[in-house]
């Protein structure tokens, strides 16, 4: 039961994640794992603040929208078993045996080798696979909310799913309420991109709302209203918060942003519910291509980035960029198109089954 509009939804937003990656590797609001900021002022970073309170938060709407597709064909235990493949191993078994080398970079560009010189070389070595995850905490994030979510069903038996089929336009617009609450609750310490609160409860709702297609089409029917909201948000949180880092709570945890990220959310989905049912022979290869664009990515940026930095330290920043984007789009693509094609390999870092022989 795949939706075409989801398709484009998920590629287009893993273009947005990429382009937002280019930036920020160079971006002057945060400090966090960065090269570092070409100028005091860049107004290329108020991008960020555009499409980062709302794109996860979608990515994770529409995967738990997919996982209600998925139940209807599958077995929990077929859902979890794939689900294992594709998100557990490529961010645990996969990070040993290929992750590390963004680890490397992520090191090499936070300086953290400086204050390592005595400590042993596997330790070293389990320190930048761990630090090499990068991107893969979202598929961390999607298993454990698949573990949870097959849970749920058990006790739920579709008597709630039924009852969140009759949402109206207003009820879903209200759910800004409980994404707000959930933006305050189960955040990890120091590293701010673990966030199941918000990102669960968007899961859910994805899950238990916003699959029915009756609700998908009352969204549709409103996509200029919910549009405008998405717009006016946008507007006023980059007003209100630009200059300031957008990534930590400080800014993650108020009113507007999550007022930003769930009419945003949602104002996306109704907008591509209505215009975004298209196929063609670029949406189809971008919609098959687009895992290992995301999985491989940051990696690109990392690598192109550091070595333009330290090797081109005085290149046009407008120059650095255009390398560092097609580094991460060719780069990904490449590397995807060869990793898929090594047995084993491409079951660790990629998650893909052995192809069964004729």
């Amino acid at each position: 039961m795949r939706k075409v509009y989801l398709d484009n939804i998920r590629w287009i937003t893993v273009v947005l994640v990429v382009i937002y990656h280019v930036i920020y590797i160079f971006n002057g609001v945060t400090e966090h794992g960065i090269i570092g900021p070409f100028s005091e002022h860049q107004p290329q970073d108020t991008y960020q603040y555009i499409v980062y309170p709302w794109f996860m938060l979608l990515l994770f709407v529409v995967s738990g929208m997919s996982a209600r597709y998925e139940l209807v064909k599958r077995t929990e235990k077929e859902f979890i078993k794939i689900r294992t493949r594709k998100y557990l191993v490529p961010s645990t078994i996969g990070l040993l045996v290929f992750g590390w080398v963004l680890g490397y970079y992520n090191m090499l560009i936070s300086g953290a080798f400086n204050s390592m010189n005595n400590v042993p070389g596997p330790i070293i070595f389990l320190i930048m696979a761990v630090s090499g995850s990068g991107p893969l905490w979202y598929i961390q994030m999607l298993w454990v909310f698949s573990l949870i979510l097959v849970l749920i069903r058990r006790i739920e038996k579709d008597r709630f799913y039924n009852i969140c089929g009759k949402a109206n336009l207003l009820i879903v617009i209200l759910l800004v309420i409980p994404v707000y609450g959930a933006a305050q609750i189960l955040n990890t310490p120091i590293i701010v991109v673990y966030r199941f609160g918000i990102y669960g409860l968007g899961f859910l709702i994805g899950y238990f709302v916003l699959s029915h297609d009756e609700v998908m089409d009352r969204l549709g029917k409103n996509w200029l209203l919910l549009s405008i909201l998405a717009l006016a948000s946008c507007v006023a949180f980059v007003i209100l918060y630009i200059g300031q880092s957008y990534p930590d709570h400080v800014v993650l945890d108020t009113i507007l942003c999550n007022v930003y990220a769930w009419f945003g959310t949602i104002g996306i989905l109704a907008f591509m519910n209505k215009w975004g049912n298209f196929e063609n022979a670029f949406a189809k290869w971008m919609c098959k291509k687009s895992w290992g664009l995301y999985v491989f990515h940051y990696l690109m940026i990392a690598v192109s980035g550091w070595y333009l930095h330290t090797l081109c330290p005085s290149m046009a920043p407008i120059i650095v960029y255009l390398l560092v984007a097609i580094a991460a789009f060719t780069g990904s693509y490449l590397l995807y198109e060869i990793m898929s094609r090594i047995p084993f390999i491409r079951w660790c870092v990629l998650g893909i089954k052995k192809e069964k022989s004729n």
